[in-house]
């Protein structure tokens, strides 16, 4: 697995780092705020955006792409792998089923179960809201499974472990069971106490696509998550 080589400053992108880069793909620590990829009604950068232009060079000329194979909310930080062949992005899809994809996240309350899974069907409406539904074939089974790692007087710190990759999984599933994620302004109920949504991809684990050889990346829980239990 061929590693690339350092690339002058004026052509590293800005507001993200790299983790890992290589022929195949590119590993990277999302910054919150951030949009994966364009949507119709947004005007802002991207992430999609910006490693292109990384890939080229700053070479109007180049043809080379990126292709997306999982996004993260524009809220949610973290490990997001993007592939650099159509190839390279098939093979990552059909694994995804096996790829290991963990969680942090700052919930309101205090949960009566410490761990726990969480199953529903998900389907969203014309509103681009998503909900649970009890017919099955109305939405897509999602799984999530969680346990409490830290709480406070008013917050819990959950490692989840996201067995589904549905839109909004696990905000949803949060906010149905009563404890929505910090500063969440489309789930949550519970206002805002300052600051971004506090959600954050910390491991992803998945084969490579050209060696096949097991790989996890980590992008480490940013600091304000802290500040909900300065004062347990």
């Amino acid at each position: 697995m061929k590693e690339i080589k350092p690339i002058p400053f004026r052509h590293k992108p800005r507001g993200l780092t790299i983790l890992h880069e290589d022929r195949d793909v590119i590993v990277i620590d999302k910054s919150s705020g951030l949009l994966t990829v364009k949507a119709l009604y947004e005007k802002q950068e991207t992430v999609h955006q910006i490693l292109t232009d990384y890939i080229r060079r700053g070479s109007a000329k180049s043809t080379k792409q990126l292709f997306v194979v999982h996004r993260l909310d524009r809220e949610t930080s973290g490990v997001l792998v993007f592939a650099k062949s159509n190839k390279a992005k098939e093979h990552l899809k059909e694994q995804w089923g096996t790829v290991e994809k963990k969680y942090l996240a700052v919930v309101h309350g205090i949960l009566a179960e410490k761990s726990g899974t969480i199953s529903s069907y998900l389907a969203e409406n014309d509103d681009y809201e998503v909900s649970s539904v009890n017919d099955p074939d109305k939405g897509k089974l999602a799984i999530t499974r969680y346990k409490v790692i830290k709480e406070s007087k008013r917050f819990s710190l959950l490692e989840i472990d996201l067995l589904t990759g549905k839109k909004n999984q696990i905000r949803v599933h949060f906010f149905e069971k009563g404890h929505p994620i910090v500063n969440d302004d489309k789930y949550s109920d519970k206002g805002k106490v300052g600051g971004r949504l506090a959600l954050h991809s910390q491991y992803l684990t998945f084969n490579h696509p050209h060696s096949g050889k097991r790989l996890t990346f980590e992008a480490k829980a940013p600091v304000y998550f802290d500040t909900f239990f300065d004062n347990p």
